[in-house]
Parts: C-alpha cells; structure tokens; sequence
C-alpha cells in the first residue's frame, strides 16, 4: 500500500539563496527568526540528480520561524542540481526552493508521488546514511518537496532548533557540522 501524504503537516519552508549566512542574518532582523545553525559543505556519500550521479556542495543555515524551520540553501559548485532546477545556474534568481515533509518511507513516498507524474530532482545519501529526496512538483505547487524519515538523529536537530528559538546569547549564527 502506498504511503499518503494526506495530514502530513510542512515540517520546514527552504529558500535557495547565494548567501546562506547573510540571508539568515536578514531574515533574523525582519522577522525575529533564528538563531541559525549553519552547516558548510554538507558531505554526501550519493547524489542522484534526475537519474544522474552528480556531486552537490551545498551548505545550509537552519532556524526556527513561528511553527516551522526555516532552511536557506546555497550551492557552492556549479553544474546541474534540483537547486538549479528552480533557479537556473548563473540567472541570480533566488527564493522558495522546497517545503520539507516527514514520512514513514522515503522509498515508497517517492514512488508515491513519481506514481502521481512528478520527477524524482534529487535523490541523495549523506554520510551518515541519513536519505533525502527531492520531489519536482513546481509545476503544481511552485516549488519542491523534500521527504525524509523522522529518524531519531533528525528529529532531535528539529528539537534543538526549536528549542533554541529566540536566544541569541550565542549569536544568530552559530557553525554545525551535519553527516
């Protein structure tokens, strides 16, 4: 049986920007958001973008917005990616890339939506094994979705993050290293 996606509630909103550090900074002093646990270089043990292996260096700043984890996205290498997908490489387009949904199996929730016509942009595997796919829906909702696992490891960040919402004793950037 295929999983649903009904009442899977948005676990987080991710914006691709050039600057994950001054987005993070901006959005912290409009909107009171943050802190922001900033991952460089995220390492990925695989990287399947549309079928293809293909590297993807890419950092990300995470905080809490409200309700929901907010997520900014860099790409640090050039080249294809589900990034590059909504903002083409060099066009200086940024903005909403994903929304992030926890679901029981990453496999059968991709099939799931593949099953539903949409493309699988990113399927990827970081070194600590956690897995996470892209699902291209920007045809029908404008932007991606992510799909992960609420492994314990994942489940515990999302609970710092909310945990340390509103206290910027440490600052509103704070370095992490993740995978």
């Amino acid at each position: 049986m295929r999983e649903t996606m009904l009442n899977l509630p948005i676990r987080q909103i991710a914006y691709f920007v050039p600057d994950i550090r001054a987005a993070a900074q901006a959005h912290a002093e409009a909107f009171g958001s943050g802190p922001y646990f900033v991952a460089d270089n995220i390492p990925l043990m695989r990287s399947v973008h549309r079928g293809v292996e293909r590297p993807l260096d890419h950092s990300s700043a995470y905080g809490q917005w409200g309700e929901v984890m907010i997520e900014f996205c860099q790409q640090n290498n050039p080249g294809p990616s589900a990034f590059h997908d909504v903002y083409p490489e060099g066009s200086g387009r940024t903005g909403l890339h994903h929304v992030a949904l926890f679901v029981e199996d990453v496999a059968e929730a991709a099939e799931t939506w593949k099953a539903q016509g949409h493309d699988i942009a990113l399927d990827a595997t970081m070194n600590d094994g956690f897995r996470y796919v892209f699902v291209d829906t920007v045809q029908r909702y404008g932007h991606m979705l992510e799909l992960y696992a609420p492994l314990p490891a994942l489940t515990d960040f999302y609970a710092l993050v909310r945990a340390s919402a509103g206290d910027m004793s440490q600052g509103v950037l704070r370095d992490i290293a993740l995978g």
